[in-house]
């Protein structure tokens, strides 16, 4: 594959705001005195959805020529210190472009009376979607697109070995198939390591969920990590190094997982769509994507971007009317085809994408097969923050032969102060 490119609304407003783009100095400049209102925008960007953002506000403005947007480019590690810098200091910005409405949720706008009836808001959304829009209950954010985790490969490397890879959900590979596959490409290709996959707790993840585990139990108030089906999937994950089919310069080595890929010396790599535009550009030989194994079930993990506004922003009001525009169907349809997104809306399907169409309709389609125990455990802003970094320690204390798999899932529930008041 070569060269590329979320939230519901209650429908788009009448009486809208329109946007202009403005440089990102944080000006803040209001309208109170005048016709004109300019909207803070924090915003960061992983590709090119914001340019895709951009174009999508000056739709607006020529709808609503008396709003104008002040877009805020942000590196995404200092999204959050920015936002509480900014409320601390009285300057809340409009609006704000995040992954974690956890991290400032005590500074956002609650949208329950904003967006009207919050459970037919909801029944718009897909199941993965809903749970990133609250915090505690509380509606506090509006989902704009999603993200799913995905099994890239090196085509080149696959014909060598003369491995096929699935073509249909009928032919996935279950846990031990893929890892005889993977195994045979790696040794009879030019391949120097089998798969890349990601150091992310939320990457090994997949494998809990693939094996109908789950981290946290149903209210999200204690663990279930340590259960079987997640000390099997730590054993298999465990298999897949001692096989030398991960590579340990990952987990144990901090070795850019991406880098290997992108530069031929991985056949596969286990990741998300995110970086379809990255491969698109830089990967010098055919790639593709497949699907993922399977265990007990399918499974990829959901994750995504919100859009959010502050109880003390200035422009309240018209933050949410841009906020309503920008989710209703017809523009976030626009916002996630050429960003190369998954959208949050459960009435957008079969979407042509702006490039590598073949290779988001995987990614879909492992989304849309996905337990919504995957969004519940990774949006339980409370603990999840200490969890996900006690995975990842006892995971690679597992690897490097400190623990066994039982021994690190049991580690984090008994280190752990989930349910504790």
């Amino acid at each position: 594959m070569k060269k590329p490119a979320a939230m519901i609304a209650m429908g788009v407003l009448s009486g809208l705001v329109a946007a202009g783009c403005s440089g990102g100095e944080e000006t803040g400049q209001d309208s109170s005195s005048g016709d004109t209102v300019t909207l803070d925008v924090i915003w960061f960007s992983d590709g090119n959805e914001g340019e895709v953002f951009k174009e999508i506000t000056e739709d607006y403005k020529s709808e609503n020529p008396n709003v104008e947007f002040n877009i805020i480019e942000t590196p995404y590690d200092d999204i959050y210190n920015r936002i509480r810098t900014r409320v601390s200091g009285g300057d809340a910005p409009d609006l704000a472009r995040i992954s974690n409405p956890g991290a400032v949720s005590d500074a956002l706008l609650r949208l329950d009376g904003e967006f009207g009836n919050k459970e037919e808001f909801y029944n718009q959304l897909k199941p993965s979607a809903r749970p990133w829009a609250e915090v505690n209950g509380e509606f506090v954010a509006v989902p704009t697109d999603l993200t799913a985790h995905g099994l890239y490969y090196n085509k080149e490397y696959f014909e060598q070995a003369g491995v096929e890879v699935p073509d249909s959900t009928e032919d996935i590979w279950n846990w031990s198939e893929f890892a005889d596959a993977i195994e045979k490409v790696k040794e009879n290709s030019d391949a120097r390591m089998g798969l890349a996959y990601d150091m992310s707790p939320s990457r090994y993840s997949t494998l809990i969920y693939q094996n109908g585990g789950r981290i946290f139990s149903e209210d999200g108030q204690s663990l279930k990590i340590n259960e079987s089906e997640s000390v099997e999937a730590l054993e298999y994950f465990n298999e897949l190094h001692e096989r030398e089919i991960i590579p340990q310069s990952i987990w144990l080595g901090g070795e850019n997982p991406n880098s290997l890929f992108r530069s031929g010396q991985a056949a596969a790599h286990l990741s998300g769509n995110w970086n379809l535009q990255n491969y698109s550009d830089n990967a010098d030989f055919e790639w593709g994507v497949t699907y993922m194994p399977q265990k007990a079930q399918r499974s990829s993990v959901a994750g995504g971007k919100q859009m959010v506004t502050f109880k003390d922003s200035e422009h309240k009001e018209e933050a949410v009317k841009f906020m309503k525009y920008f989710i209703s169907k017809e523009q976030n349809k626009k916002y996630v085809s050429e960003s190369l997104f998954i959208s949050p809306r459960s009435d957008i399907e079969n979407i042509e994408y702006a490039a590598e169409t073949e290779a988001m309709n995987i990614f879909n389609n492992e989304l849309s097969v996905t337990p919504e125990a995957t969004a519940e455990d990774w949006s339980n802003f409370e603990y999840m923050p200490d969890v996900e970094q006690k995975i990842t320690e006892n995971v690679q204390r597992t690897l490097d032969g400190a623990m066994t798999p039982q021994e690190a899932m049991d580690s984090i529930v008994e280190s752990s102060d989930v349910g504790s008041e």
